[in-house]
């Protein structure tokens, strides 16, 4: 560690009171000038759904690779940990390759059909 413990009370004595994190702190629960919550990532996700049942095995296959794409990048840059429920990214990118692999299979699968 390369901060010192004067500095590490110094930072920790600046931060939030434990009472701040019970019933908050005897104040109002929110700020008036807090912003209601934007569901956006739902909204998100219901459009990529609709474009999954669209477009099918394709839509999977395209969001897989694009999303490993980014997670590889992301992954030579030094990015360890994500935000995404897996966490560990040799997971997030191992998830992204199965979905392509699926994807991809299930456009096989497609094509066969309608050749059939």
């Amino acid at each position: 560690m390369s901060e010192t413990p004067e500095a590490a009370a110094s930072r920790i004595a600046q931060g939030r009171r434990p009472s701040d994190f019970i019933n908050g702190g005897g104040q109002s629960p929110e700020p008036a000038d807090a912003k209601p919550f934007d569901p956006l990532r739902l909204c998100i996700f219901a459009t990529i759904s609709l474009l999954g049942w669209v477009f099918g095995p394709l839509a999977v296959v395209v969001f897989a690779g694009v999303g490993f794409a980014g997670y590889w990048k992301a992954r030579q840059a030094g990015l360890t940990r994500s935000r995404c429920y897996l966490r560990d990214t040799r997971l997030v990118l191992g998830y992204l390759f199965l979905l392509a692999a699926a994807g991809a299979w299930g456009l096989v699968l497609l094509v066969q059909r309608w050749l059939a």
